[in-house]
């Protein structure tokens, strides 16, 4: 990646920051009509495609992983497949058994006495699962100074429950927040409803020590002093070898990144939203936003309903578009990802938080058990899974008498109606 060092400073800019606070000189720079083209990163790229399958794994590990017995029937598992985000046309049962080294699959007899597939951890995932579990206790603090910055990011320092789960991936957060996370800490958030009913989180206090965005944070560093003590903050740009950036949008750029930074935790309703200093507003709250995030990164939808919350104008998400220098938009598994460009060294990201060490494992994890499967390592040898008698009161009961015998996947498929993603009724 072709790094550019665009701060350079036009006299008028320089004049124009002393006065950056000044409303009237806010509004003279209109949005310039520019748009650059999207170039393909193949190196960011490989990143998303890596981690295709990773969030649906770990999910359903953290399912799994909160029955005390370690193990749930398909039909039950089928009720979360919205939250895996799986390609329409795989079954979840396929998806699964794709990953013998990850979960085990048994089975038991229904009342019917149809055989039901059944999955949980194997003892290596337990491990690591557990691990997972560790690291999350160890970074908890840190886990919390994240959503509150989140949150701090918003007008009114409240988000749906819906959308804070739909970055919860992101934002390092455990699977089961809203029970295992929140309810300890009374004193930082409230459950609130929303004008729309929809169940709300809020900051119950303002955290000036948190109110700091990255980029001002690592200005003493990475910026003109000149600029710091003027505010004319300028983001690190990068864009992907042999990238052609015509004169006219580098003059317009280096001016652009002459404006004043606003900040993210800042009022800005005084900006017009159809000024160039407003847009580069909006720049630093998605690129604080994902800095937020363990892997710089996130998917856009996930951010398409922060609108109003952000205080954004209509098609706020072009920004990604207009500065690709900034953020990265990877189209690969069937999305749109924006990544943050300064997060990474081709494929490396550059600070790894101890998180996302624990989710490289699983993906490793995920690599080897697929490729053994392929290769035949898990083959059927007969019918040897657990058979549950249905006349027991209880598939507890059976639990303490029987030793289970797993059942390796095959290339075959079962021959049971549970083998249909569709949810089923059934002992459970």
């Amino acid at each position: 990646m072709a790094w550019w060092s665009l701060l350079g400073r036009t006299r008028a800019s320089g004049f124009l920051c002393a006065h950056k606070r000044g409303f009237i000189y806010q509004q003279k720079f209109g949005l310039v009509n520019v748009k650059l083209k999207w170039v393909k990163d193949r190196a960011l790229d490989a990143v998303v495609a890596g981690e295709r399958d990773l969030k649906a794994t770990c999910t359903l590990v953290s399912i799994i992983s909160s029955n005390p017995h370690g193990g749930f029937p398909i039909y039950r598992l089928s009720h979360h497949r919205g939250q895996l985000s799986l390609p329409h046309d795989i079954r979840l049962a396929t998806f699964i058994r794709r990953f013998p080294n990850i979960f085990d699959e048994f089975h038991v007899l229904d009342s019917g006495g149809t055989r039901v597939p059944w999955f949980r951890l194997t003892p290596e995932a337990r491990n690591l699962h557990q691990e997972e579990l560790n690291a999350l206790q160890e970074n908890e603090m840190d886990i919390l100074n994240r959503l509150k910055k989140l949150l701090m990011l918003t007008c009114d320092i409240t988000l749906p429950l819906q959308t804070i789960d739909q970055l919860k991936w992101d934002l390092g957060l455990p699977y089961d927040y809203c029970d295992s996370l929140l309810p300890r800490y009374p004193e930082l958030f409230s459950m609130v409803s929303l004008p729309d009913n929809r169940a709300g989180l809020k900051l119950r206090s303002w955290d000036d020590r948190l109110a700091v965005s990255q980029l001002e944070k690592d200005a003493p560093l990475n910026q003109k002093e000149e600029d710091v003590r003027n505010g004319c903050l300028a983001f690190p740009i990068g864009f992907t070898r042999g990238f052609g950036l015509k004169r006219k949008c580098m003059k317009w750029l280096e001016e652009w990144q002459g404006l004043p930074y606003t900040s993210p935790y800042a009022n800005a309703s005084h900006l017009d939203s159809r000024t160039d200093v407003s847009e580069k507003r909006i720049v630093g709250v998605f690129h604080e936003l994902l800095h937020l995030t363990l892997q710089k990164k996130t998917e856009r939808k996930n951010v398409s309903n922060l609108r109003k919350p952000l205080s954004c104008p209509q098609k706020f998400t072009k920004v990604f578009e207009r500065h690709p220098g900034i953020f990265y938009i990877s189209k690969k598994c069937d999305t749109q990802t924006v990544v943050l460009r300064e997060a990474y060294d081709r494929q490396q990201l550059l600070q790894k938080h101890g998180i996302v060490e624990i989710r490289e494992r699983f993906a490793r994890m995920m690599e080897n058990g697929f490729l053994d499967k392929s290769r035949g390592l898990y083959k059927r040898s007969g019918i040897n899974g657990l058979e549950v008698d249905p006349s027991r009161n209880s598939y507890d009961d059976q639990l303490d008498d029987v030793e289970f015998k797993f059942e390796s996947e095959s290339d075959c498929n079962l021959l049971s109606e549970y083998d249909s993603d569709e949810t089923m009724h059934g002992p459970c």
